[in-house]
């Protein structure tokens, strides 16, 4: 039953997502992203809680996929709030609450992913504010809870998914998002074994963790599209 309100709930994003918004994506080749496959959808450029708004770009069958298997870190700020937190848990029922340090909801995040699993994360672990940095005024970095997941994932596919960001629509902490603006993501698809092979050091080593982390670091500075 959770699973049908979370797909109806995600239909009626992708319609309202449709009709008020306007959509760029750049997609990899055709055939390329084989939907069934894809395990680990990494969000780079976390600017608004309404991002929820890509959902419009995907596939039916994929968000029926979504509706069952998603798991995703939820920052417990976010998810303690009456009407943004309720929607979110509505939208995705594998959510979990975590902490911005390395404790138990962090673990306990780890332990709800299984081998079916479609898990959505963006890495940076808190948005943008205006002014290019984050709530705290420091730099937006890739954070290291990404390379557990990836650790954890050996088959099937991972997107890296660049927003062009989204202060045009809402900036945090302000009101209600303006409609009808145009909203920019690019897609790239990798295989997860392909991609965790790809660096020169032991598979879940520091060494290895320091150089995914610098790659997605250059991914976010340099992949993400122009407004």
């Amino acid at each position: 039953m959770k699973s049908l309100i979370s797909f109806f709930t995600l239909l009626f994003i992708k319609a309202l997502s449709n009709i008020f918004y306007r959509f760029e994506v750049k997609w990899p080749e055709e055939n390329k992203i084989v939907w069934g496959n894809v395990k680990l959808i990494v969000f780079l450029n976390h600017t608004s809680l309404f991002e929820i708004l890509y959902l419009a770009i995907l596939p039916v069958s994929f968000l029926r996929m979504l509706s069952r298997r998603m798991v995703a870190p939820g920052a417990i700020k976010t998810l303690d709030r009456p009407i943004v937190g309720m929607f979110f848990k509505l939208f995705s029922p594998g959510m979990t609450p975590v902490t911005r340090k390395r404790d138990d909801s962090w673990q306990q995040f780890l332990e709800s992913m299984h081998d079916d699993s479609i898990i959505l994360i963006a890495p940076e672990g808190r948005m943008m504010r205006k002014n290019g940095l984050d709530l705290e005024g420091n730099k937006m970095t890739v954070k290291g809870g990404v390379t557990d997941i990836l650790a954890r994932i050996n088959k099937g596919q991972m997107l890296f998914a660049y927003s062009g960001g989204l202060h045009h629509v809402q900036v945090p902490g302000e009101g209600f998002p303006h409609l009808f603006k145009t909203v920019k993501l690019d897609v790239e698809v990798c295989d997860v074994a392909d991609y965790k092979a790809s660096f020169n050091a032991e598979m879940g080593s520091r060494a290895w963790k320091k150089l995914v982390l610098d790659d997605m670091q250059h991914r976010l500075e340099t992949k993400p599209p122009r407004i």
